[in-house]
């Protein structure tokens, strides 16, 4: 072949897979940023100052958000490892990455506080109720539908912190973690700076709300005992308690669970 007729050919072959563009077919280059003039949406970065310090936490918009309706609220509490101040990391973990993987699943606001370095809870409520306050007020939120959950350092902080709420929360997915206040502070090596009250009356308390708990089977870190616990004095207290345990998960059975999509269809069913 010629080089000339080469170059016709290969000229024709490059239209082609560019599609044939005409005047009319957009381009790459074509595509400017469009300027939302609504209500912002996604992981939203959040800040509280009393003056002295500041707390960050961040709230989770989905994309379809509108205050022309009620929407569920969950309060997702983190493990140990994301304890810290960047107002980040914790979001990256448990029900942060399912939303990432399955956004339509999740069709709720989500607050995500996060808990400083060496800390549990107990140091942060006030942070907390004041974040969930503004959270209440900055959105259309559903009252009868506020769920907490959490995982590791946060499904004790479930268990514990969502007994001394059952008057707000709809129902708790604790996962991986325990309600023994003496348990979390032996692993923490110090003593809680609030009293959540005995265990007798959390397990009363914990009675009135549906829960649904999460553990590995092989975790290495909280053992299964701390959820069996748990379920089992709920029961006993006549509570309505499901609790799956995987049978090959370790620590992190917080992404089948989370990842399920049962677990949301389940949460998004319960109402105060």
């Amino acid at each position: 072949m010629k080089r000339g007729a080469w170059l016709l050919s290969f000229a024709g072959l490059l239209k082609m897979l560019t599609g044939c563009a005409t005047s009319g077919d957009a381009k790459m280059t074509d595509f400017k940023p469009v300027l939302d003039q609504g209500i912002p949406t996604g992981f939203l970065n959040k800040t509280l100052s009393n003056g002295h310090k500041t707390w960050r936490y961040v709230v989770y918009v989905p994309h379809d958000y509108s205050p022309n309706k009620e929407w569920p609220l969950i309060i997702f509490l983190h493990g140990a490892g994301e304890r810290g101040s960047d107002g980040l990391k914790h979001t990256q973990v448990g029900i942060g990455a399912a939303i990432r993987l399955y956004p339509e699943r999740f069709p709720a606001i989500v607050l995500f506080p996060q808990c400083p370095d060496d800390g549990f809870w107990d140091l942060i409520l006030d942070p907390m109720e004041t974040a969930l306050q503004h959270t209440r007020e900055a959105y259309k939120i559903d009252p009868k539908r506020i769920y907490l959950t959490g995982l590791s350092m946060g499904g004790f902080g479930a268990w514990i912190w969502g007994a001394e709420k059952s008057d707000t929360f709809a129902a708790l997915i604790p996962i991986c973690g325990g309600g023994d206040v003496a348990q979390i502070e032996k692993l923490l090596d110090r003593k809680l700076t609030h009293d959540f009250g005995t265990m007798e009356e959390r397990t009363k308390k914990l009675a009135t709300l549906p829960i649904w708990a999460f553990h590995g089977a092989k975790d290495p870190a909280v053992p299964p005992a701390a959820s069996r616990t748990m379920v089992e004095l709920v029961k006993k207290a006549g509570g309505n308690v499901k609790y799956t345990e995987f049978p090959h998960a370790e620590h992190n059975s917080w992404d089948d669970a989370y990842q399920d999509e049962e677990t949301a269809k389940w949460l998004f069913k319960q109402h105060k």
